[in-house]
């Protein structure tokens, strides 16, 4: 039996070796008291930060210190205003790559861009998630939990990228050929050739970054729920963007003296799925995700291709969306993700996955999800990311017209539907974040594996329907200059 401390930083948490373990942390409140009482965390927004774990007769001690808002903020900010910047560039980059004759002719590619820039938010968002968790709770404190999760969860993130790469080409070859009615099998080879090459290799390498970050972040006692996401995104965007394009681009100068080429890759690519699987069963934890993941990133893939559809139509309206849609988009994804990623770990510390803590309750209308710290615990941090929804649009959108990038104005009214847009954008999602992953856990669904999918999905196609709503409310309102009209 592990000696019981005095201070009330310290949280007893028992490892049970049956099969149903107890995950409520207990803490001692005096050095007289015998009895262990549940910890509650504070209302100002305090979030469970576990050093190194000593394990004694299987039971073992977290030494918890309560994270102050103001360290929250600054945590939070500057890997926020980092992954925005990378969103920029990803941006610009989508200015540019929008006239090359691949987008031109196969314009399929624009349905590609959303669903594969989700993945990414599906695959290295949940990645981060899941393995802050495990480094808050201790499980990766030696050399061997660390070896172990990071090679089952780079297995796991490829066979998802690679099974998922091939249903994004699919459901791209499926929507842009319904409106049209034309179906050219060459481009649907080239889209899912690129789809799968871009998938697997953006995943790898962004996996290996995010490992980094959840073990520098764990040696420097730095909360990962607040930066491995918007660090995720920060390459994310860019690297996915600028892998599909050049592949889709070599491919499609490729149709005429090497046909076989697409063939080729994709037979290499279904050949490696069950090899990254059996990897990925390996490890308990991820076996759990292969077993049961496939549902989250599916149906987000899903979804955001449909916001692909919306992109492909308002980029031939109004070429300004393209180097906006990646900003909205990806400023809501990452800011949800860390409510999301900071919710889950605080129900994986207080309570057994199926059962709420006490106080904690599904339904809670938007007031309380803001302002009622008595309701959530997260009420404060959802306060301070919509405060740094507009200063984060105002520095991204400036930046983008500081280089003399898109084709759009900048002037006052734009600037205003813009930023109401984003604004409410980035409302719904923390609201339906809070809901969601109280309801998940509820229902023993693991919020680390599900909710994020959905969430970035959401955001995707909430973002891309606003930002073409506000293109169009602005055209109708007369701002239908050679700018915004292109």
């Amino acid at each position: 039996m592990a000696t019981k401390t005095p201070e009330v930083g310290f949280l007893r948490h028992r490892i049970k070796a049956s099969k149903n373990e107890d995950m409520t942390p207990r803490s001692s409140i005096n050095s007289t008291s015998n009895e262990a009482e549940e910890i509650e965390l504070s209302s100002s927004d305090s979030c469970l930060l576990l050093p190194n774990n000593h394990v004694v007769h299987k039971e073992v001690i977290f030494s918890t210190k309560e994270e102050s808002i103001w360290a929250t903020s600054l945590q939070m900010f500057f890997p926020f205003l980092f992954a925005g910047f990378g969103m920029v560039a990803a941006s610009l980059l989508l200015d540019v790559v929008q006239h090359w004759p691949v987008y031109q002719n196969v314009s399929e590619v624009y349905i590609l861009v959303p669903a594969l820039l989700g993945l990414k938010g599906n695959l290295e968002m949940t990645l981060a998630s899941r393995l802050s968790t495990h480094a808050n709770l201790g499980n990766m404190d030696t050399a061997q939990q660390q070896w172990s999760l990071t090679v089952s969860n780079l297995a796991l993130i490829q066979c998802q990228a690679l099974v998922v790469g091939f249903l994004a080409s699919l459901a791209a070859v499926i929507l842009g050929w319904v409106p049209s009615g034309n179906f050219h099998v060459q481009h649907g080879l080239l889209l899912c050739a690129s789809s799968v090459v871009t998938a697997s290799g953006a995943s790898f390498i962004l996996g290996l970054v995010m490992v980094a970050v959840i073990l520098f972040s764990r040696r420097f006692n730095i909360n990962p729920d607040n930066v491995a996401t918007p660090i995720a995104a920060s390459l994310g965007d860019l690297t996915t963007l600028a892998c599909l394009s050049w592949l889709a681009s070599l491919l499609y100068r490729a149709l005429d003296s090497l046909p076989w080429l697409s063939t080729t890759i994709i037979i290499v690519a279904v050949l490696l799925i069950p090899v990254w699987a059996w990897l990925a069963s390996r490890n308990e934890y991820t076996r759990q995700v292969l077993d049961s993941g496939w549902m989250p990133v599916i149906s987000a893939m899903l979804i955001s291709s449909v916001g692909g559809l919306i992109l492909d139509f308002t980029v031939s309206q109004y070429k300004g969306v393209a180097v906006f849609q990646l900003v909205i988009n990806g400023v809501g994804g990452n800011l949800v993700a860390v409510q999301a990623s900071r919710i889950s770990t605080e129900l994986h510390s207080r309570a057994s996955l199926g059962y709420l803590p006490d106080g904690m309750r599904v339904c809670l209308s938007p007031c309380a999800t803001f302002c009622d710290n008595s309701k959530t615990n997260h009420a404060s941090t959802a306060r301070m990311l919509m405060l740094m929804v507009i200063p984060g649009h105002l520095i991204f959108s400036y930046t983008i017209s500081y280089l003399q990038a898109g084709h759009t104005s900048f002037t006052p009214i734009f600037m205003i539907v813009y930023l109401t847009a984003a604004v409410l954008q980035v409302f719904l999602l923390l609201y339906i974040a809070q809901v969601m992953i109280t309801w998940m856990w509820q229902a023993s669904i693991d919020p680390d594996n599900s909710a994020i999918p959905y969430l970035t999905a959401i955001g995707d196609l909430l973002g891309t329907f606003l930002l073409g709503v506000a293109f169009q409310f602005l055209f109708l309102i007369g701002d239908r200059d050679s700018d915004v009209g292109d």
